[in-house]
């Protein structure tokens, strides 16, 4: 039945907590951070200091991730997450504080600028706990005939939340100014940490509770390096949004290409998230596990295809159909990905393994920041955001044509061997 049913996944009740969690968290995050995206542009109006938030969070979220899974791999789920929330929100406290007019007036904009950089460096600490956290979870909440719709439907949610949180950042910016929106997202936060108390705590499936650090991590990375097709889609989509990362400069597009204010840039930072929860929503009744691989490097070129369309363009409507499609293409990818990684890895090693995940894509993300705002400043917006898209296809040809196996992969058999054992 799961390998028909779209609903397989929400019909365990813990699921569905788990999503109203991911999705009030991840609402608050990304409205967090193009608020901060917005507050940052505006008092600096240098697109570096956008790169520099990237790079900020990619220092300690890269160099923590190792052991990050380590530790979840040893600890309860639940309790760590809990955690993980309670700290976050001591970020969105201090961001809505560092806001505050009386401080905005004494304090320099060097040293809020700086403030900033250091909350959001916490925030990159933190992010190296969350995914293998979340990831681990899951595999606790549904059984194993469920993992691959558990993936779309999780995948749906943070696409869901990531088109709301934006949009909505965006008009509050203009409606009650960042300050107050900094504060609605704190209240956010602590509603998440509040809703994950109605999850059970789990057990801990791992054989190995209190294995040296050092041979734990080897044991992760050398599962990923010999499994090819995690190893394949990790690269894969690490390389793209390395180079694919224009979003990182939509505030210049809105601000002084679009000329398009706080509430296009709202629009323009959806419009991705709207293709891709669409994407999703289709996946949840039409799997995409067969042919796979195709459909990954196929979805990747197109992917690339739309961020060049989008940074050649200045008309506002062309550009948020652009953004739309890249967010169709990343929807394929996204639920490909994750149906990989939940059907290919061992329970007792989903903290590491997604932690290696986090090092090549999650990563990717700011470090791909950090190099659209480097070579905007060099080159100017346009012609960053032209060549990542172009930097894309050459890697969609490249693994294509370099990873024959990789072509040919299929999910099929994988899934119906999970359906059997549970």
């Amino acid at each position: 039945m799961a390998k028909t049913d779209p609903y397989a996944a929400l019909r365990f009740k813990e699921f569905n907590i788990f999503l109203l969690v991911r999705f009030v968290l991840i609402f608050g995050w990304s409205m967090q951070f193009i608020v901060i995206e917005w507050q940052v542009y505006s008092l600096t109006k240098d697109p570096l200091s956008l790169g520099m938030i990237g790079l900020m969070e990619i220092i300690p979220a890269f160099t923590m991730a190792l052991f990050a899974g380590h530790i979840v791999d040893q600890k309860e789920k639940r309790n760590l997450l809990a955690l993980c929330i309670a700290a976050f929100s001591l970020i969105s406290l201090g961001l809505f504080l560092l806001t505050w007019p009386k401080i905005v007036a004494d304090w320099s904009t060097k040293t809020i600028l700086y403030s900033i950089y250091a909350l959001v460096f916490f925030g990159g600490f933190l992010r190296s706990f969350f995914g293998p956290t979340i990831f681990s979870l899951i595999a606790l909440i549904v059984p194993k005939r469920a993992y691959p719709n558990a993936a779309t439907w999780n995948s749906s949610t943070w696409q869901m939340a990531s088109v709301l949180g934006p949009a909505f950042g965006g008009f509050s910016i203009g409606w009650i100014g960042v300050h107050w929106s900094l504060c609605i997202i704190f209240g956010l936060v602590l509603l998440s940490l509040l809703i994950l108390f109605q999850i059970k705590r789990k057990p801990i499936l791992n054989p190995k509770i209190g294995e040296p650090v050092i041979e734990s991590l080897k044991e992760g990375v050398r599962f990923v390096f010999k499994t090819k097709a995690i190893l394949g889609a990790m690269t894969l989509d690490m390389v793209a949004v390395l180079f694919g990362g224009a979003i990182a400069l939509l505030p210049i597009f809105a601000q002084d290409i679009l000329k398009v204010g706080s509430e296009g840039f709202g629009i323009l930072r959806a419009a991705p998230a709207v293709g891709a929860f669409i994407t999703l929503l289709i996946t949840a009744y039409i799997p995409i596990s067969k042919n796979a691989g195709m459909k990954l490097l196929v979805a990747v070129f197109g992917f690339g295809l739309s961020i060049i369309v989008f940074g050649v363009s200045s008309v506002f409507s062309i550009s948020v159909v652009a953004l739309f499609f890249s967010g169709v293409t990343d929807g394929v990818s996204m639920v490909v990905r994750q149906t990989i990684l939940q059907i290919k890895t061992p329970d007792h090693m989903r903290g590491r393994v997604s932690s290696v995940n986090s090092m090549f894509v999650g990563s990717s993300n700011e470090l791909g920041a950090f190099e659209s705002g480097l070579t905007a400043k060099l080159f100017g917006t346009v012609n960053a955001v032209v060549f990542g898209g172009t930097m894309t296809l050459i890697t969609v040809l490249t693994t294509g044509i370099a990873s024959p196996s990789f072509r040919k992969l299929d999910l099929t058999k994988d899934i119906e061997e999970h359906q059997r054992e549970s």
